[in-house]
């Protein structure tokens, strides 16, 4: 079981550069956790790839899809006042946004605020660093 953030799940539905790496770790960590946000995020992500010109139409209602088909098999941490409270005090602490500060957030929930190496997938430079420090064993 690992926690993955929006930046790991995007990888998984369209072409990315760590899309294999992403593909091997779902593999290896087979049940996800997830922040309700994410498809959000996902979404948000696919939309930004289609006016760069580095996703077709085509492209995006695949990766849609394979959201789709992601978010039967994972589990969600729900927005609850705990995940804010966790998260309200993370972008002064680390340096995060706050989508990131929410995504830290929920993972503090999801492992009763103890995170002792548990895993936590990311691509995100910055929110790798704040998940580190905060005592998660990020992957890759």
């Amino acid at each position: 079981m690992a926690f993955w953030d929006a930046s790991a799940i995007v990888p998984l539905c369209c072409s990315q550069p760590a899309t294999a790496q992403g593909r091997r770790l779902r593999r290896e960590l087979t049940r996800m956790v997830v922040w309700w946000g994410t498809p959000l995020e996902a979404r948000s992500a696919f939309a930004r790839l289609v006016r760069e010109g580095r996703l077709t139409p085509e492209e995006r209602a695949s990766a849609v899809r394979l959201l789709g088909q992601l978010r039967i098999a994972w589990d969600e941490i729900l927005p609850t006042e705990k995940v804010r409270s966790l998260a309200e005090d993370l972008p002064d602490a680390h340096g995060v946004r706050a989508a990131d500060a929410a995504q830290l957030g929920a993972a503090l929930v999801w492992c009763r605020e103890r995170p002792r190496q548990r895993p936590f997938v990311c691509f995100d430079e910055r929110l790798t660093a704040a998940a580190a420090a905060l005592g998660f064993s990020v992957r890759p």
